[in-house]
């Protein structure tokens, strides 16, 4: 299967474009340059898939079935962003002789699951811990709840599957820790109907709205509340967290601290872009 992304599309760098695709059930085998995934049909089974970069598109490889061939493309179209328009944000960067390289390389689409729900799920678990331990949530999560596929690996875990569990399995298996109740009444209030997260993608929505309805859910703050708004597309908040200060204090600071106004009006000249801005200037082409 043969799938045509938008103009100024970077495989690469867009797979590179954070840390999501070391999370299962992603796996990138960066010698071979293919970007796999485990997708659930949400009725207990499940199939592998792999993206790769073929010519001036990309190639899905491993659907065998009709219905997964359908899933694995429409999975892997909101995974690339493939909605969203970057226009705005090259030619705010372009010429600029620091971030110039953004638009030269095409960068700027963040890497995504293929739900908002999942997306929700993995942020919770990035808040005030490790990368090590974020990881090993998520694949305990993905191990313990999600369906297998024929590979014998194993899909993100449904709202249905999470809700189910039990508390003590989060705390004692998953070991999430205070996230625990968290992410039970989260996928609760989903499976349930009460939440509707894909409905986070309209962008008729204000973003000071949308805010708000994120920072409703237990477990997410300001800073995961701002780092959703970037996979939904919005890019016009900072999430800063210790590493983008602690980066930007290096870089733009001389090493010394500051406040985090002092941030936001470095970044301010970028309007609506600045988050997207911020974070590709503070960790710099990925790809290398």
């Amino acid at each position: 299967m043969y799938l045509k992304p938008p103009d100024r599309f970077s495989f690469e760098g867009t797979v590179l474009s954070h840390g999501w695709y070391g999370l299962a059930p992603f796996s990138f085998d960066r010698e071979s340059g293919g970007l796999s995934y485990v997708f659930s049909d949400g009725r207990n089974k499940a199939f592998e898939a792999t993206a790769r970069k073929f010519r001036s598109g990309i190639r899905v490889e491993g659907p065998v079935l009709k219905k997964e061939i359908r899933a694995a493309a429409k999975g892997f179209e909101r995974i690339f962003s493939f909605e969203h328009d970057f226009s705005d944000l090259y030619e705010t960067v372009s010429g600029d002789a620091r971030l110039g390289w953004i638009a030269e390389k095409n960068a700027g689409r963040m890497l995504r699951s293929p739900t908002v729900f999942e997306d929700v799920v993995k942020t919770i678990c990035t808040t005030n811990c490790s990368w090590a331990l974020t990881k090993a949530m998520v694949t305990r999560l993905a191990t313990k709840l999600g369906a297998k596929a024929r590979s014998g690996k194993s899909a993100f875990p449904t709202p249905e599957a999470m809700a189910s569990a039990s508390s003590d399995l989060y705390r004692k298996v998953i070991r999430a820790g205070y996230r625990s109740d968290y992410l039970k009444e989260f996928a609760t209030s989903v499976a349930n109907g009460e939440v509707e997260p894909e409905s986070w993608l309209d962008p008729e929505i204000p973003s000071d709205e949308l805010k708000k309805q994120l920072l409703s859910i237990k477990g997410v703050g300001d800073y995961a509340a701002e780092s959703l708004l970037k996979l939904l597309g919005r890019f016009d908040s900072l999430a800063l967290d210790s590493f983008l200060r602690s980066e930007f204090y290096e870089k733009h600071n001389a090493g010394r601290k500051c406040g985090d106004g002092t941030i936001e009006r470095f970044y301010e000249p970028f309007g609506d872009q600045k988050g997207i801005v911020m974070w590709f200037d503070i960790c710099g082409d990925w790809e290398k």
